[in-house]
């Protein structure tokens, strides 16, 4: 090979070789750059990993923090490891540990349930006024950690107390008439033989007591729909309704000796439902008579304040004790039980005036002085 073959050859060498460092360059580059994007890759993925977890426990400790129920959750040393707002609530201050729970009851529970590993439950009554607290443990793992659960239960409670008396009361109320009726008819079953004198006597009590029956289930049923079924609202001239119900009622008043004085002129138009309103009417100014002593009064009047249209029902009858008057609304609740069966009152007169003011978003207010008189104020928002 001549001089000019020797110097091609190396220079061929020389620029393969060149070439396959730039291939291996090009080569590591790509790989960086591969193992670059992996990194970010990564790194992206652990950022929403992290935004994520930040997430779930921001959305967890929100849950947790506007529950209405207390928890409370415990380690293996029995100390507090987290305490939302509602337990301190509840138990008025955040235990730092088993030993600072109160009341002593609740903590006995808890101890039991991370000792003996199951679940626990207990009602304790707590506070000035009275709560009743239903305190749930459960063992949370098994290192001897304990979850804690408060639920205040006291409106519950309320709630089937007046149902279970609501239920006792209804018997009794039912009962007695019926009893009455029953006797009434056996004894005319008899008299009509024996007494003929005595059958017209036997004969107004049975009218009685059934009318007495039939008002109780006539005043039920209409508690009934009325916690169960709203009318349609309409415009209603309650200075119109008014006067209706008071000529319904003049009648009874008369009988009663008692003077039914009106004061319902102005228009007063209002949204709701006329046949609510009339039961609202009738029950409150019944019940004006019936606890008015001969000689006594009851006014109704209808006037416009601002926005509302206010109905006042005002007697001098009797009044009620001021003990009395939170519970007046209670379904068979009577301040004078026999001065309420002696005119035939059912005990829910009043609650179905509740319930009639509620539906129609209405608030009542009464005010009683013994001796002196009883005052009731509906307030109704006038119609647009």
């Amino acid at each position: 090979m001549d001089q000019t073959g020797i110097v091609e050859s190396v220079l061929v060498a020389v620029a393969a070789l060149g070439a396959g460092v730039a291939l291996g360059r090009r080569s590591h580059a790509a790989e960086r750059r591969r193992a670059e994007e992996e990194a970010r890759s990564v790194q992206d993925a652990l950022e929403r990993r992290e935004v994520a977890a930040r997430e779930d426990r921001r959305v967890q400790d929100l849950i947790l923090e506007t529950m209405q129920e207390g928890v409370l959750l415990l380690d293996a040393g029995w100390r507090t490891e987290f305490a939302n707002a509602a337990l301190e609530r509840h138990l008025g201050s955040r235990p730092a540990a088993l030993a600072q729970i109160f009341p002593l009851a609740a903590r006995e529970t808890a101890r039991e349930s991370a000792e003996g590993r199951a679940s626990r439950s207990i009602e304790v009554e707590v506070g000035s006024p009275t709560r009743w607290l239903r305190v749930v443990t459960t063992p949370a793992g098994d290192d001897g950690s304990v979850l804690v659960v408060v639920t205040d239960v006291t409106e519950s409670r309320r709630i089937d107390a007046i149902r279970r008396d609501f239920v006792a009361n209804a018997s009794h109320e039912l009962k007695t008439p019926a009893a009455s009726i029953q006797a009434a008819a056996e004894t005319l079953r008899d008299a009509a033989a024996d007494d003929p004198e005595a059958v017209a006597r036997f004969a107004a009590q049975l009218e009685r007591d059934a009318l007495r029956l039939s008002r109780i289930v006539m005043d039920l049923l209409d508690l009934s729909r009325l916690e169960t079924e709203h009318d349609g609202h309409g415009q209603v001239q309650l200075e119109t309704l008014v006067h209706e119900e008071v000529e319904r009622a003049a009648p009874m008043a008369d009988d009663a000796g008692v003077a039914l004085e009106i004061a319902a002129d102005a228009p007063a138009p209002v949204t709701g439902s006329a046949r609510d309103l009339a039961l609202l009417l009738r029950n409150l100014i019944d019940n004006g008579i019936r606890y008015t002593p001969e000689g006594g009064s009851v006014r109704v009047a209808v006037s416009t304040v601002g926005d509302d249209a206010v109905l006042t029902v005002r007697d001098t009858g009797i009044g009620i004790p001021t003990k009395d008057l939170p519970r007046i609304f209670e379904r068979f609740y009577r301040v004078d039980r026999a001065r309420s069966r002696e005119t035939g009152g059912t005990g829910l007169g009043l609650a179905i005036v509740k319930h009639v003011a509620e539906n129609l978003g209405a608030h009542v207010e009464v005010e009683s002085e013994l001796g002196v008189g009883t005052t009731f104020t509906v307030r109704l928002l006038l119609a647009d």
